[in-house]
């Protein structure tokens, strides 16, 4: 196992998170940091998704917040217990349940009966830029039936390689704030009064 950091504030701080391995990004101070200050707001009582959510480091910052509860979706079986191990490590995991299967499958059946939620945490593998599409169309979709994923003032924030271009508008989603780290970005998106009649991308 590798290092996954620290939690940075709330009732876990300093508490340190393990990696399923070298192969993994978790959220760095930095990142955590600029991320959790724009949220903080909103964090209180909060539902969280956290997607691919690696190490979980992400939703058990949320957690350690004030967030009330956190689902985190995590195809791999040995990234799976390193959530589950975090999560005791932080004394939050009365407040977290952990899903092992795959992210698009899961916001496609189960995200709507597990929400709403206030907020949505999507870190895929930078070079899977087609499940990052995937998932944020189907998060942005309006619901089918009468079960929505997102709640009215949701947040999804997305972690992904500067380079990558995201688009400024996706169905029910609105971009509003882009941060730059590095190599790493996080895009911000909020539900938008109306869908997007098209995907524009920034320049």
């Amino acid at each position: 196992m590798s290092d996954a950091g620290r939690v940075i504030a709330g009732t876990a701080k300093g508490t340190r998170l393990l990696a399923p391995g070298e192969g993994t990004r978790p959220f760095g101070d930095r990142v955590k940091q600029t991320l959790f200050a724009i949220l903080e707001p909103d964090l209180r009582g909060a539902t969280v998704l956290d997607l691919f959510a690696g190490s979980g480091a992400g939703g058990i910052e949320a957690l350690s917040r004030g967030a009330a509860r956190a689902v985190f979706v995590e195809r791999d079986g040995t990234a799976a217990r390193v959530i589950a191990e975090n999560l005791s490590r932080a004394r939050v995991a009365d407040r977290g349940a952990v899903v092992r299967g795959d992210a698009i499958a899961y916001v496609a059946e189960r995200a709507a009966s597990d929400g709403p939620f206030d907020l949505v945490l999507l870190d895929p593998p930078y070079a899977a830029t087609d499940l990052l599409e995937s998932a944020l169309a189907r998060l942005a979709a309006p619901p089918a039936t009468g079960a929505t994923i997102l709640q009215p003032d949701a947040w999804v924030v997305v972690k992904h390689f500067w380079r990558t271009p995201l688009p400024q508008a996706v169905g029910l989603l609105a971009s509003v704030r882009t941060r730059r780290f590095g190599e790493t970005a996080l895009t911000f998106y909020r539900p938008a009064a109306e869908p997007a009649d098209d995907e524009t991308t920034p320049g």
